[in-house]
């Protein structure tokens, strides 16, 4: 997997700030949560996007309305129901395995 990389690196930099990890790369039948972590009481949902360098766009410009409604879409079928406390959030790594930087983002509805 071609972004493999970047995944691990950022469930590990979410696990070092607290985040509990419940599920990875969790297929629904509108698309697919890179991550699927816990902060607290709150279901976190991450998606994951990696660019070596901006030639095909930044990480955040593939961030669509239309994949943050996937996204949403997938966390309530996860859970079954929409009345509990859930973020949506993107990790977005410019770079390579030897030499990133790592942006982590809340997402706004």
């Amino acid at each position: 997997m071609k972004g493999a990389w970047a995944e691990a690196l950022a469930r590990k930099h979410l696990l070092a700030k607290g985040y509990v990890l419940l599920g990875l790369n969790k297929r629904t039948p509108f698309g697919e949560i890179d991550l699927w972590m816990q902060d607290g009481p709150t279901y976190v949902a991450i998606e994951v996007k990696q660019r070596r360098d901006a030639v095909f766009g930044t990480p955040l410009e593939a961030l669509t309305p239309t994949k943050y409604q996937r996204i949403y879409r997938s966390v309530v079928y996860l859970l079954g129901r929409d009345d509990v406390p859930v973020r949506l959030e993107a990790v977005l790594v410019h770079g390579t395995p030897k030499q990133f930087r790592i942006e982590h983002l809340l997402l706004e509805p």
